[in-house]
């Protein structure tokens, strides 16, 4: 009888999430990759003080590199341990690759990690495919949401009947 996969649910295979690149970037695309990792990585990310604030991947030779992904030494490793800020490759499949090299030579855009998660005990990255945002385009973002936010608001005494 063959194994069923576990998938963890909500936030609990979570490591950690980039939320500062959905503020800056519009994500066109996003794809799941697998991640290299060596030695103490593993045990350091399950202690949970990964980060990404300032990763991005970059597509060198046909593989994708990522860059500036910041895991911290092992508490409990030695002269064994990894060095913080080294380049990692991610894991793709070969069509995905020459679909992202496409998209990339297309305009204006970039390949920025989302969130880092653990998946069947596999560490996997989300990358999306970004495109920078304008300072209008934050600007009407925020208008959106907070106008969204009132709407709510005034629906949700209106049932409750709440007069304002």
């Amino acid at each position: 009888m063959a194994k069923k996969k576990k998938q963890k649910t909500g936030n609990s295979g979570v490591l950690a999430t980039n939320r500062k690149a959905r503020h800056d970037y519009t994500i066109l695309d996003t794809w799941e990759t697998g991640i290299v990792l060596v030695g103490t990585e593993i045990k350091s990310l399950r202690e949970g003080k990964a980060s990404l604030t300032e990763a991005f991947a970059t597509i060198d030779n046909g593989e994708v590199w990522l860059r500036n992904l910041h895991i911290p030494e092992y508490s409990m490793g030695h002269w064994t341990n990894h060095t913080p800020r080294r380049t990692r490759k991610l894991l793709m499949h070969r069509r995905e690759i020459d679909s992202l090299e496409g998209k990339l030579r297309d305009g204006n855009r970039t390949l920025v990690p989302l969130s880092l998660y653990l998946k069947d005990g596999r560490a996997k990255i989300e990358l999306g495919l970004a495109q920078g945002k304008q300072d209008y385009d934050r600007r009407q973002d925020i208008k959106r949401r907070t106008e969204d936010r009132e709407i709510a608001r005034d629906l949700g005494r209106k049932f409750k009947g709440i007069k304002a």
